[in-house]
């Protein structure tokens, strides 16, 4: 009897070890907030974001079940959403899913002004996109993960999950030097602003936005494409 009860004791203990052992979505551990990281996304409101070039929160975005989601009526132009607060180098992990077909992305170092109509005419875009199933299909240089119409992503290191799965994202800006994470994966790496930075703005889709890439602190941004899309375990940590 006390041998059973003995048991009974350590399967209980062990069970509960496992329960404190999971994190909650949209919280820090107590590792994180010492290591100065802050969230973007308390799980519960919209605080801390704004429609870009607006006070407002687009209609279609919301805190639903835990998730920073857009019902997808935003289009090319219009319906993203960017931190009231800038920054400039960081280090940004988040989590996402998408719909099928769909279309998203992470922007940084996002400039407001009445003649940029986009957050993506001012910021380098972190692609996410239905890699499958997105018609048309897509490149290595608009993929999930890579950085959007100027490096591609490493396909042989990409883990990607199916729409609908959760995937996990990171950015790293360091004074110039960037790196994109897909699942604990490094896909994408660049120096920002070098000569070949330059040529390569010069020579393709962004040679017609003046103002892509130049601003060293901006807003992150969150893309509504016309598609659902939600996020969660939004943090940031400056560098």
């Amino acid at each position: 009897m006390k041998k059973n009860y003995l048991i009974c004791v350590v399967m209980a203990l062990t069970i509960l070890a496992g329960c404190a052992c999971e994190k909650k979505d949209n919280t820090l551990t107590s590792q994180e907030k010492k290591e100065g990281w802050k969230l973007l996304f308390d799980g519960e409101t919209t605080n801390g974001w704004r429609g870009f070039n607006s006070a407002e929160i687009p209609q279609a975005w919301s805190a639903t079940d835990g998730t920073l989601m857009s019902a997808g009526e935003g289009g090319d132009i219009g319906g993203d959403i960017i931190t009231t607060e800038k920054y400039d180098n960081f280090h940004l992990k988040l989590d996402w899913k998408l719909s099928p077909e769909g279309n998203s992305g992470i922007m940084y170092h996002v400039v407001e002004a009445p003649e940029l109509k986009s957050t993506y005419y001012s910021g380098p875009e972190y692609q996410i996109i239905d890699d499958i199933g997105f018609p048309g299909g897509v490149t290595p240089y608009n993929s999930t993960g890579a950085d959007y119409a100027m490096t591609p992503a490493d396909t042989t290191q990409k883990v990607l999950y199916p729409v609908g799965e959760w995937n996990s994202s990171e950015i790293i800006f360091d004074n110039g030097k960037v790196s994109h994470y897909l699942n604990g994966k490094k896909i994408v790496e660049f120096t920002a602003w070098t000569e070949e930075w330059k040529a390569n703005v010069a020579n393709g889709k962004w040679s017609k936005y003046p103002a892509y890439g130049k601003a060293k602190t901006g807003h992150i941004a969150l893309q509504d494409h016309g598609s659902y899309i939600w996020f969660k375990n939004i943090k940031i940590k400056a560098l």
